[in-house]
């Protein structure tokens, strides 16, 4: 496990008069129908070569496609959002999992601690304000950790509805490519996989967690509820802000 991130190759220039937008949509439109697997080796061996990692919050879902990823490159960059308030089972299930899949460039990344002291001094943000505390502990860590990259992978799949019910298998996001290999995988399909691939569940899986995030502003969920019901229960909000921008 290393916290370096590996030395970076130019960019792939894109085809003549092509810009961002038009590129994310070539390659969404190209690979709409591609396996998981298929959209991985585009990604690493064709598109952003040595300029992508993936981001993993270890949580509920996310041994698929680190399964999936790890077959193909096991020592791409996996960007774990160090913020502090994750579950012990979240950390221990991270260094189980990696060492599990033969992941060997897991990057830990934390916010900056003179941040931490100016904005968080007693570690309870969360209580009075969720959206400064997801933007002090993930949001602009993030950005950080994926300075010198072009793109990077997520775990997102339309059945989790919201905004992602029409995720694409690559987008734009205004500063990097996102590629969505299991984008159009079923809650059915996910749990096929994990079963037929041994894949270890999170332990908070079985006490009601569906998805997972930082303890305080993560519940269990009742049978047939929504996925991400258990997320900032109460509010609004559905997203930490790391996909949520243009």
């Amino acid at each position: 496990m290393t916290n370096v991130l590996p030395l970076q190759r130019p960019k792939k220039p894109p085809e003549q008069n092509e810009d961002e937008q038009a590129r994310a949509k070539r390659l969404a439109a190209k690979y709409r129908d591609a396996s998981a697997s298929d959209i991985i080796k585009m990604a690493v061996h064709e598109e952003f070569i040595d300029r992508i990692a993936m981001v993993s919050s270890f949580g509920a879902e996310s041994a698929v496609l680190l399964k999936l990823v790890a077959d193909i490159e096991p020592n791409i960059p996996v960007v774990f959002l160090e913020t502090g308030k994750h579950f012990a089972q979240t950390l221990s299930y991270r260094n189980n999992l990696a060492t599990a899949l033969g992941l060997t460039n897991i990057v830990n990344v934390t916010p900056k601690e003179q941040e931490i002291e100016a904005e968080d001094p007693r570690g309870d943000l969360w209580r009075s304000d969720t959206d400064a505390c997801c933007s002090l502990r993930k949001v602009r860590p993030l950005d950080h950790a994926l300075e010198g990259f072009d793109a990077w992978f997520t775990g997102r799949k339309q059945f989790h509805g919201g905004a992602r019910l029409r995720l694409p298998v690559v987008e734009w996001s205004g500063q990097h490519f996102k590629v969505n290999p299991i984008a159009d995988w079923d809650r059915e399909k996910v749990t096929q996989f994990a079963a037929d691939h041994d894949l270890p569940a999170h332990p908070l899986v079985a006490q009601g967690f569906p998805s997972i995030g930082c303890w305080p502003c993560t519940h269990p969920v009742a049978e047939g509820d929504d996925v991400r019901a258990g997320r900032w229960r109460g509010q609004a909000k559905t997203e930490c802000g790391i996909h949520s921008r243009s």
